[in-house]
């Protein structure tokens, strides 16, 4: 019996199989608006940030 997850973009299940290759995710359209999503910056992994202030940040980019 092979195992079942639900599609992290559409929640609809699908096989974790080597068949699907787009796992997890049920298409080829799930997987590109979850990558869409992280390019956009609508989701982020939480955590401080590794600089204390936007001039930190233009500083270290200007170079």
């Amino acid at each position: 019996m092979k195992k079942k997850v639900k599609c992290p973009q559409c929640k609809t299940s699908v096989e974790w199989s080597t068949d699907n290759l787009f796992r997890p995710f049920c298409s080829k359209r799930c997987h590109l608006l979850d990558l869409g999503a992280w390019a956009s910056e609508r989701n982020r992994i939480a955590g401080s940030s590794l600089f204390d202030s936007e001039e930190d940040l233009d500083e270290i980019t200007k170079h």
